[in-house]
């Protein structure tokens, strides 16, 4: 069995025109979200052995905080492929994942994040920014990963729906 932890990137700040969409900061609540999210999934027993990260800026920033926050002590994986990535793309990469991590977290965007959870597990669910979801799949291998593979949503986490105390 393998742990997938689903996060979407932490509320961006749309205050500078004059960037691209790749280059979006976090905002000042997605600065406090991600790491309360980070220690969520800490005291969910729900640490990541790896985390893969889109690259865009928000993503970035997002990963970082949360997997400092979830004692994640391992390098953060950065790639491009999970900018706007579609299901395809998800899969095809947690395929090639070594079979020496049993939970693996990513972060990326939507709708590709909430795409991936419905094929996953055939729930569709709002992934607003900076939640969590944890699915259980029915794998030994990340390879056999698929389209096809169906898992359980163990659970999902709404910044806002969440107490603020530390």
């Amino acid at each position: 069995m393998k742990i997938l932890v689903v996060m979407r990137h932490a509320k961006s700040s749309w205050e500078d025109a004059s960037l691209n969409d790749y280059e979006r900061p976090l905002n000042k609540r997605g600065k406090l979200d991600a790491p309360r999210m980070g220690k969520l999934i800490y005291q969910q027993d729900l640490a990541p052995q790896l985390v893969i990260s889109s690259s865009a800026k928000r993503a970035r920033k997002t990963a970082e905080a949360a997997a400092e926050y979830a004692r994640y002590d391992g390098e953060i994986i950065f790639t491009r492929d999970f900018y706007h990535a579609d299901v395809e793309r998800f899969i095809e990469r947690l395929k090639d994942v070594s079979d020496d991590f049993s939970r693996v977290m990513i972060v990326g965007h939507n709708p590709g994040l909430e795409e991936l959870i419905e094929e996953l597990t055939g729930r569709w669910e709002r992934m607003p920014t900076a939640a969590v979801a944890s699915i259980k799949l029915p794998i030994d291998q990340w390879s056999e990963l698929s389209e096809k593979t169906v898992g359980k949503l163990i659970n999902l986490w709404i910044p806002r729906e969440i107490s603020h105390r530390d």
